[in-house]
């Protein structure tokens, strides 16, 4: 069975970034894929994967 939520660590192994940059990620505001429950960050994956195709649409 596939993660829903991903934690920050493997957030960052899935896209090969570091702390900072995943950080700075979450923290947007109206990201769409990123929520905190309690002190901790996670991402929801289907939703990231359709902000990743989004932003490459940009582009």
């Amino acid at each position: 069975m596939e993660k829903a939520l991903l934690t920050l660590d493997e957030f960052r192994e899935y896209l090969g970034i570091g702390e900072n940059k995943a950080l700075e990620l979450v923290k947007r505001p109206h990201n769409g894929f990123s929520m905190k429950i309690g002190n901790k960050w996670f991402v929801h994956k289907s939703r990231l994967d359709k902000w990743l195709e989004s932003e490459c649409d940009k582009y």
